[in-house]
Protein backbone atom coordinates (compact mmCIF):
# COMPACT_ATOMS: atom_id res chain seq x y z
CA UNK A 1 0.00 0.00 0.00
CA UNK A 2 1.11 3.37 -0.30
CA UNK A 3 1.84 5.51 2.17
CA UNK A 4 -0.16 9.11 3.02
CA UNK A 5 1.59 12.01 1.28
CA UNK A 6 3.95 9.57 -0.63
CA UNK A 7 3.47 11.57 -3.96
CA UNK A 8 2.85 15.12 -2.19
CA UNK A 9 6.32 16.47 -3.03
CA UNK A 10 7.55 18.30 -6.28
CA UNK A 11 8.93 15.25 -8.54
CA UNK A 12 12.36 15.59 -10.26
CA UNK A 13 11.14 15.99 -13.80
CA UNK A 14 7.76 18.63 -12.92
CA UNK A 15 7.94 21.07 -15.83
CA UNK A 16 9.84 19.08 -17.96
CA UNK A 17 7.43 18.84 -21.15
CA UNK A 18 8.36 15.56 -23.13
CA UNK A 19 7.34 15.47 -27.27
CA UNK A 20 7.04 11.92 -27.69
CA UNK A 21 6.53 10.34 -31.57
CA UNK A 22 7.21 6.85 -30.45
CA UNK A 23 5.47 3.67 -30.57
CA UNK A 24 5.72 -0.11 -29.16
CA UNK A 25 8.31 -0.47 -26.83
CA UNK A 26 11.84 1.22 -26.39
CA UNK A 27 10.49 4.32 -26.93
CA UNK A 28 7.19 3.96 -25.07
CA UNK A 29 9.39 2.78 -22.20
CA UNK A 30 12.06 5.61 -22.23
CA UNK A 31 8.81 8.23 -22.15
CA UNK A 32 6.73 5.92 -19.51
CA UNK A 33 10.20 6.35 -16.84
CA UNK A 34 10.62 10.42 -17.68
CA UNK A 35 6.65 10.32 -16.71
CA UNK A 36 7.36 8.61 -13.19
CA UNK A 37 9.50 11.31 -13.09
CA UNK A 38 6.78 14.04 -13.22
CA UNK A 39 8.10 15.18 -16.83
CA UNK A 40 4.59 15.87 -18.86
CA UNK A 41 4.57 13.77 -21.64
CA UNK A 42 2.90 14.02 -25.31
CA UNK A 43 2.48 10.92 -26.69
CA UNK A 44 1.60 12.00 -30.83
CA UNK A 45 -0.46 8.59 -31.52
CA UNK A 46 -1.67 8.05 -35.56
CA UNK A 47 -5.59 8.27 -35.59
CA UNK A 48 -5.81 5.17 -37.13
CA UNK A 49 -5.43 2.80 -34.29
CA UNK A 50 -3.05 4.62 -32.40
CA UNK A 51 0.54 3.01 -30.67
CA UNK A 52 0.92 -0.53 -32.57
CA UNK A 53 0.70 -2.66 -29.41
CA UNK A 54 -2.97 -1.06 -28.45
CA UNK A 55 -3.82 -3.95 -30.81
CA UNK A 56 -1.32 -6.99 -29.42
CA UNK A 57 -3.35 -9.04 -27.98
CA UNK A 58 -3.78 -11.37 -26.11
CA UNK A 59 -3.92 -10.96 -23.20
CA UNK A 60 -6.46 -8.23 -22.86
CA UNK A 61 -8.76 -6.47 -20.02
CA UNK A 62 -11.86 -5.48 -21.00
CA UNK A 63 -10.40 -5.58 -24.65
CA UNK A 64 -7.57 -3.44 -24.10
CA UNK A 65 -4.06 -4.46 -24.78
CA UNK A 66 -2.17 -5.17 -21.84
CA UNK A 67 0.85 -4.71 -23.49
CA UNK A 68 0.02 -1.26 -24.09
CA UNK A 69 -0.81 -0.94 -20.65
CA UNK A 70 2.47 -1.69 -19.76
CA UNK A 71 4.09 1.41 -21.27
CA UNK A 72 2.49 4.04 -21.22
CA UNK A 73 1.17 5.69 -17.76
CA UNK A 74 1.22 9.07 -17.20
CA UNK A 75 0.59 10.19 -20.81
CA UNK A 76 -1.22 12.11 -22.72
CA UNK A 77 -2.75 10.56 -25.90
CA UNK A 78 -2.80 13.07 -28.31
CA UNK A 79 -3.83 11.80 -31.98
CA UNK A 80 -2.13 13.60 -35.36
CA UNK A 81 -1.86 12.39 -38.96
CA UNK A 82 1.45 13.21 -39.53
CA UNK A 83 0.90 12.09 -43.15
CA UNK A 84 -1.48 15.43 -43.32
CA UNK A 85 0.32 18.84 -43.69
CA UNK A 86 -1.93 20.45 -40.76
CA UNK A 87 -1.17 17.31 -38.41
CA UNK A 88 2.69 17.85 -39.53
CA UNK A 89 2.54 21.48 -38.17
CA UNK A 90 0.92 20.86 -34.76
CA UNK A 91 3.75 18.61 -34.01
CA UNK A 92 6.52 20.97 -35.39
CA UNK A 93 4.19 23.44 -33.07
CA UNK A 94 4.61 21.27 -29.52
CA UNK A 95 8.18 20.65 -30.97
CA UNK A 96 8.68 24.45 -30.37
CA UNK A 97 7.25 24.02 -26.74
CA UNK A 98 8.71 21.20 -25.62
CA UNK A 99 11.97 20.49 -23.80
CA UNK A 100 12.40 16.70 -25.63
CA UNK A 101 11.58 15.05 -28.46
CA UNK A 102 11.72 11.56 -28.36
CA UNK A 103 11.22 9.26 -32.12
CA UNK A 104 11.98 5.90 -33.30
CA UNK A 105 10.78 7.20 -37.27
CA UNK A 106 13.17 5.78 -39.96
CA UNK A 107 15.45 9.20 -40.98
CA UNK A 108 13.87 9.02 -44.37
CA UNK A 109 10.38 9.05 -42.34
CA UNK A 110 11.49 11.89 -40.55
CA UNK A 111 12.56 14.36 -43.29
CA UNK A 112 9.69 13.56 -45.32
CA UNK A 113 7.37 15.03 -42.62
CA UNK A 114 9.80 18.23 -41.58
CA UNK A 115 10.48 16.62 -38.10
CA UNK A 116 14.12 16.07 -38.49
CA UNK A 117 16.26 17.09 -35.56
CA UNK A 118 17.92 19.95 -37.18
CA UNK A 119 15.18 21.61 -38.45
CA UNK A 120 13.41 21.19 -34.86
CA UNK A 121 16.45 22.43 -33.09
CA UNK A 122 16.74 25.25 -35.52
CA UNK A 123 12.90 26.27 -34.35
CA UNK A 124 14.06 25.55 -30.81
CA UNK A 125 17.88 25.37 -29.41
CA UNK A 126 17.18 24.35 -25.93
CA UNK A 127 15.29 21.35 -27.91
CA UNK A 128 16.80 17.86 -27.00
CA UNK A 129 16.07 15.35 -29.98
CA UNK A 130 16.79 12.10 -29.06
CA UNK A 131 16.07 9.25 -31.87
CA UNK A 132 15.86 5.68 -31.26
CA UNK A 133 16.50 3.35 -33.93
CA UNK A 134 17.51 0.24 -34.71
CA UNK A 135 21.00 0.51 -36.35
CA UNK A 136 21.94 3.72 -35.47
CA UNK A 137 20.89 7.25 -37.26
CA UNK A 138 24.08 7.47 -39.33
CA UNK A 139 25.90 4.28 -41.73
CA UNK A 140 24.36 1.99 -44.36
CA UNK A 141 22.06 0.35 -41.93
CA UNK A 142 19.94 3.38 -40.86
CA UNK A 143 16.96 2.90 -42.42
CA UNK A 144 16.67 -1.09 -41.79
CA UNK A 145 13.89 -1.53 -38.85
CA UNK A 146 15.03 -2.78 -35.47
CA UNK A 147 12.73 -5.19 -33.98
CA UNK A 148 13.54 -6.77 -29.93
CA UNK A 149 13.45 -10.32 -31.52
CA UNK A 150 16.20 -10.02 -34.10
CA UNK A 151 18.41 -8.03 -32.34
CA UNK A 152 18.83 -10.98 -29.89
CA UNK A 153 19.60 -12.82 -32.68
CA UNK A 154 22.12 -10.88 -34.17
CA UNK A 155 23.38 -9.59 -31.11
CA UNK A 156 24.51 -12.85 -30.18
CA UNK A 157 22.61 -13.36 -27.44
CA UNK A 158 20.23 -16.08 -28.42
CA UNK A 159 23.35 -18.35 -28.64
CA UNK A 160 24.34 -18.04 -25.13
CA UNK A 161 20.80 -18.10 -24.01
CA UNK A 162 19.10 -21.85 -23.68
CA UNK A 163 19.84 -24.89 -22.81
CA UNK A 164 23.85 -26.40 -24.17
CA UNK A 165 22.65 -28.92 -26.48
CA UNK A 166 19.48 -26.88 -27.29
CA UNK A 167 18.46 -24.31 -29.75
CA UNK A 168 18.87 -20.76 -29.47
CA UNK A 169 16.67 -19.07 -27.33
CA UNK A 170 15.36 -15.41 -27.02
CA UNK A 171 14.54 -14.10 -23.47
CA UNK A 172 11.04 -13.78 -22.57
CA UNK A 173 10.61 -10.62 -22.35
CA UNK A 174 11.51 -8.14 -25.46
CA UNK A 175 15.05 -6.70 -22.97
CA UNK A 176 16.55 -5.05 -26.19
CA UNK A 177 13.59 -2.62 -26.66
CA UNK A 178 13.87 -1.89 -22.83
CA UNK A 179 17.40 -2.22 -22.49
CA UNK A 180 17.36 0.82 -25.28
CA UNK A 181 14.90 2.76 -23.69
CA UNK A 182 16.38 2.55 -20.10
CA UNK A 183 19.46 4.18 -22.45
CA UNK A 184 17.71 6.75 -23.87
CA UNK A 185 16.72 7.61 -20.12
CA UNK A 186 19.77 7.92 -19.05
CA UNK A 187 21.27 9.94 -22.12
CA UNK A 188 18.24 12.35 -22.30
CA UNK A 189 18.86 13.06 -17.96
CA UNK A 190 22.97 14.13 -19.00
CA UNK A 191 21.71 15.68 -21.80
CA UNK A 192 18.88 17.63 -19.63
CA UNK A 193 22.09 18.37 -17.05
CA UNK A 194 24.10 19.78 -19.95
CA UNK A 195 21.07 22.29 -20.80
CA UNK A 196 21.86 24.01 -17.34
CA UNK A 197 25.27 24.52 -18.29
CA UNK A 198 25.20 25.10 -21.83
CA UNK A 199 21.40 26.54 -22.62
CA UNK A 200 21.61 24.21 -25.38
CA UNK A 201 20.02 20.93 -26.40
CA UNK A 202 21.48 18.42 -28.66
CA UNK A 203 20.79 15.41 -30.49
CA UNK A 204 20.91 12.09 -29.09
CA UNK A 205 21.35 8.59 -30.70
CA UNK A 206 20.38 5.62 -29.48
CA UNK A 207 20.38 2.30 -31.46
CA UNK A 208 19.13 -1.35 -30.11
CA UNK A 209 21.75 -2.93 -32.06
CA UNK A 210 23.92 -0.78 -29.67
CA UNK A 211 22.45 -1.43 -26.68
CA UNK A 212 22.38 -5.29 -27.19
CA UNK A 213 25.89 -5.67 -27.94
CA UNK A 214 26.24 -3.34 -24.49
CA UNK A 215 24.22 -5.27 -22.45
CA UNK A 216 26.49 -8.72 -23.56
CA UNK A 217 28.82 -6.72 -20.72
CA UNK A 218 31.13 -9.92 -19.21
CA UNK A 219 30.34 -11.83 -22.40
CA UNK A 220 31.59 -9.00 -24.71
CA UNK A 221 34.52 -8.75 -22.15
CA UNK A 222 35.59 -12.47 -22.56
CA UNK A 223 35.43 -12.68 -26.09
CA UNK A 224 36.87 -8.89 -26.94
CA UNK A 225 39.89 -10.02 -24.94
CA UNK A 226 40.02 -13.85 -25.18
CA UNK A 227 38.82 -14.28 -29.00
CA UNK A 228 37.07 -17.49 -27.65
CA UNK A 229 33.47 -17.28 -28.99
CA UNK A 230 30.99 -17.86 -25.56
CA UNK A 231 28.39 -21.12 -26.08
CA UNK A 232 25.09 -21.43 -24.04
CA UNK A 233 25.36 -23.01 -20.25
CA UNK A 234 21.64 -23.93 -20.12
CA UNK A 235 21.09 -22.21 -16.18
CA UNK A 236 24.63 -22.54 -15.57
CA UNK A 237 27.53 -19.66 -15.28
CA UNK A 238 30.61 -19.80 -17.19
CA UNK A 239 32.32 -17.91 -15.00
CA UNK A 240 31.03 -19.64 -11.30
CA UNK A 241 29.97 -22.89 -10.11
CA UNK A 242 27.68 -23.73 -8.25
CA UNK A 243 25.76 -21.28 -10.08
CA UNK A 244 22.56 -22.92 -11.11
CA UNK A 245 19.07 -24.63 -10.34
CA UNK A 246 19.33 -28.06 -8.18
CA UNK A 247 16.40 -29.88 -7.93
CA UNK A 248 15.59 -30.33 -4.07
CA UNK A 249 13.23 -33.40 -2.45
CA UNK A 250 10.21 -31.42 -3.35
CA UNK A 251 10.86 -28.38 -6.16
CA UNK A 252 13.59 -26.61 -7.56
CA UNK A 253 15.79 -23.69 -6.09
CA UNK A 254 18.25 -21.72 -7.95
CA UNK A 255 22.00 -21.07 -6.16
CA UNK A 256 24.37 -18.29 -6.88
CA UNK A 257 27.78 -19.02 -4.86
CA UNK A 258 29.46 -15.86 -5.28
CA UNK A 259 32.87 -16.76 -3.98
CA UNK A 260 34.62 -19.19 -1.86
CA UNK A 261 34.24 -18.59 1.32
CA UNK A 262 30.11 -18.82 -0.01
CA UNK A 263 30.96 -22.66 -0.80
CA UNK A 264 32.78 -23.75 2.20
CA UNK A 265 29.21 -22.84 4.26
CA UNK A 266 26.96 -24.58 1.60
CA UNK A 267 29.42 -27.90 2.17
CA UNK A 268 30.18 -27.34 5.74
CA UNK A 269 27.06 -25.82 7.82
CA UNK A 270 24.41 -26.51 4.90
CA UNK A 271 24.69 -29.48 3.24
CA UNK A 272 27.02 -31.53 5.81
CA UNK A 273 29.66 -32.73 2.81
CA UNK A 274 33.04 -31.49 4.22
CA UNK A 275 34.70 -33.55 2.06
CA UNK A 276 33.30 -31.31 -1.19
CA UNK A 277 34.97 -28.51 1.02
CA UNK A 278 38.54 -30.03 1.39
CA UNK A 279 38.81 -31.84 -1.99
CA UNK A 280 41.38 -29.72 -3.97
CA UNK A 281 39.78 -29.96 -7.00
CA UNK A 282 36.79 -27.64 -5.43
CA UNK A 283 38.58 -25.65 -3.02
CA UNK A 284 38.49 -22.63 -5.66
CA UNK A 285 36.27 -21.18 -8.11
CA UNK A 286 39.17 -21.51 -10.85
CA UNK A 287 39.01 -25.42 -9.38
CA UNK A 288 35.18 -25.73 -9.64
CA UNK A 289 35.08 -24.68 -12.91
CA UNK A 290 37.56 -26.76 -14.30
CA UNK A 291 35.83 -29.78 -12.59
CA UNK A 292 32.13 -28.66 -12.92
CA UNK A 293 31.42 -32.05 -14.28
CA UNK A 294 32.23 -34.14 -11.53
CA UNK A 295 31.40 -31.49 -8.75
CA UNK A 296 27.73 -30.63 -10.25
CA UNK A 297 26.60 -34.44 -9.49
CA UNK A 298 27.65 -34.92 -6.49
CA UNK A 299 25.88 -31.77 -5.41
CA UNK A 300 22.94 -32.51 -7.11
CA UNK A 301 22.63 -35.92 -4.86
CA UNK A 302 22.62 -33.60 -1.51
CA UNK A 303 20.35 -31.20 -2.61
CA UNK A 304 17.89 -33.84 -3.49
CA UNK A 305 17.63 -35.07 0.09
CA UNK A 306 16.41 -31.58 1.28
CA UNK A 307 12.60 -30.06 1.53
CA UNK A 308 12.94 -26.47 -0.52
CA UNK A 309 11.30 -24.54 2.31
CA UNK A 310 13.59 -25.78 5.11
CA UNK A 311 16.81 -25.89 2.57
CA UNK A 312 16.26 -22.10 1.79
CA UNK A 313 15.81 -21.06 5.38
CA UNK A 314 18.94 -22.56 6.01
CA UNK A 315 21.28 -21.34 3.07
CA UNK A 316 19.46 -17.98 3.91
CA UNK A 317 20.61 -18.20 7.50
CA UNK A 318 24.40 -18.81 6.14
CA UNK A 319 24.63 -16.31 3.57
CA UNK A 320 24.41 -18.58 0.64
CA UNK A 321 22.32 -16.30 -2.04
CA UNK A 322 19.42 -19.19 -3.51
CA UNK A 323 15.84 -18.71 -3.98
CA UNK A 324 12.54 -20.92 -5.19
CA UNK A 325 11.99 -20.90 -8.85
CA UNK A 326 8.36 -19.22 -9.14
CA UNK A 327 6.29 -18.94 -11.52
CA UNK A 328 5.13 -14.60 -12.55
CA UNK A 329 2.14 -15.40 -10.11
CA UNK A 330 4.08 -16.56 -7.14
CA UNK A 331 6.59 -13.63 -7.84
CA UNK A 332 3.74 -11.13 -7.58
CA UNK A 333 2.09 -12.64 -4.48
CA UNK A 334 5.16 -13.02 -2.39
CA UNK A 335 6.37 -11.62 0.69
CA UNK A 336 9.69 -9.63 -1.11
CA UNK A 337 6.72 -8.03 -3.66
CA UNK A 338 4.49 -6.97 -0.91
CA UNK A 339 7.23 -5.55 1.27
CA UNK A 340 8.51 -3.77 -1.79
CA UNK A 341 4.63 -2.87 -2.15
CA UNK A 342 5.57 -3.31 -5.99
CA UNK A 343 1.97 -3.23 -7.50
CA UNK A 344 0.52 0.38 -7.94
CA UNK A 345 -3.17 0.83 -9.06
CA UNK A 346 -4.83 3.86 -11.40
CA UNK A 347 -8.33 4.53 -11.56
CA UNK A 348 -9.62 3.71 -14.84
CA UNK A 349 -13.18 3.82 -17.05
CA UNK A 350 -12.97 0.32 -18.39
CA UNK A 351 -11.10 -1.89 -16.21
CA UNK A 352 -12.16 -0.05 -12.99
CA UNK A 353 -8.87 0.07 -11.94
CA UNK A 354 -5.63 -0.88 -13.41
CA UNK A 355 -2.77 -2.82 -11.89
CA UNK A 356 1.25 -1.72 -12.93
CA UNK A 357 3.97 -1.90 -11.60
CA UNK A 358 5.87 0.63 -9.59
CA UNK A 359 8.48 2.70 -11.01
CA UNK A 360 12.00 1.10 -9.12
CA UNK A 361 13.06 4.59 -8.88
CA UNK A 362 12.68 5.30 -5.26
CA UNK A 363 14.32 9.30 -4.38
CA UNK A 364 13.66 10.40 -1.15
CA UNK A 365 13.55 13.86 -1.83
CA UNK A 366 11.60 13.91 -5.28
CA UNK A 367 9.08 10.98 -5.35
CA UNK A 368 7.79 9.52 -8.64
CA UNK A 369 4.35 10.87 -9.26
CA UNK A 370 1.17 9.16 -8.29
CA UNK A 371 0.05 6.43 -11.23
CA UNK A 372 -2.54 7.75 -13.88
CA UNK A 373 -3.76 4.63 -16.12
CA UNK A 374 -2.43 4.62 -20.00
CA UNK A 375 -4.77 7.02 -21.79
CA UNK A 376 -7.42 6.38 -24.24
CA UNK A 377 -6.26 7.31 -28.35
CA UNK A 378 -6.52 10.85 -28.71
CA UNK A 379 -7.95 11.30 -24.68
CA UNK A 380 -6.19 14.85 -24.84
CA UNK A 381 -5.80 16.11 -28.34
CA UNK A 382 -7.77 18.43 -27.42
CA UNK A 383 -7.01 19.76 -23.62
CA UNK A 384 -3.03 19.61 -25.37
CA UNK A 385 -3.92 22.01 -28.50
CA UNK A 386 -5.78 23.70 -26.44
CA UNK A 387 -3.37 24.61 -23.27
CA UNK A 388 -0.10 24.15 -25.44
CA UNK A 389 -0.89 25.47 -28.19
CA UNK A 390 -3.39 27.71 -27.35
CA UNK A 391 -5.71 26.68 -30.41
CA UNK A 392 -9.33 27.58 -30.11
CA UNK A 393 -12.18 25.47 -29.96
CA UNK A 394 -13.27 26.07 -33.50
CA UNK A 395 -9.44 26.07 -35.04
CA UNK A 396 -9.63 21.85 -33.23
CA UNK A 397 -12.61 21.46 -34.75
CA UNK A 398 -11.80 22.81 -38.33
CA UNK A 399 -8.24 20.28 -37.63
CA UNK A 400 -10.59 17.41 -36.56
CA UNK A 401 -12.78 18.16 -39.65
CA UNK A 402 -9.78 17.60 -41.66
CA UNK A 403 -8.68 14.58 -40.33
CA UNK A 404 -5.24 16.08 -39.06
CA UNK A 405 -6.70 15.27 -35.44
CA UNK A 406 -8.95 13.28 -33.74
CA UNK A 407 -10.01 14.18 -30.43
CA UNK A 408 -10.79 10.90 -28.19
CA UNK A 409 -12.07 9.95 -24.36
CA UNK A 410 -10.79 7.92 -21.67
CA UNK A 411 -12.57 5.01 -22.69
CA UNK A 412 -11.51 4.53 -26.67
CA UNK A 413 -8.95 1.17 -26.50
CA UNK A 414 -8.15 1.84 -30.04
Amino acid sequence: MTTKGEFDRMAALDGIKILDVTRVLAGPWCTMTLADLGAEVWKIENPAGGDDTRSWTPPAAAGISTYFLSANRNKKSVAVDLKTAEGRAVVAALAAKADVLVENLRPSSLRAAGLDHERLRALNPRLIACSISGYGRDGPFAERAGYDFVMQAESGFMAITGEVKGAPMRLGVAFVDLAAGANATQAILAALYARERTGTGQSIDIALFDSALHFLANIASGYLNTGIDPTRFGNAHASIVPYQLFDTADGCIALAVGNDQQYRRLCCDVLGCRELWTDEGFRTNAARTRNREVLIPRLAVEFGHHATAALLSKLRQHGIPAGAVRSVADAFASEEAAARDVVVTAAHPRLDQVRMVRSPLRLSGSPTVAPIAPPGLGQHTREVLASVLAYSAARIAELERQGAVMCGDAITSR
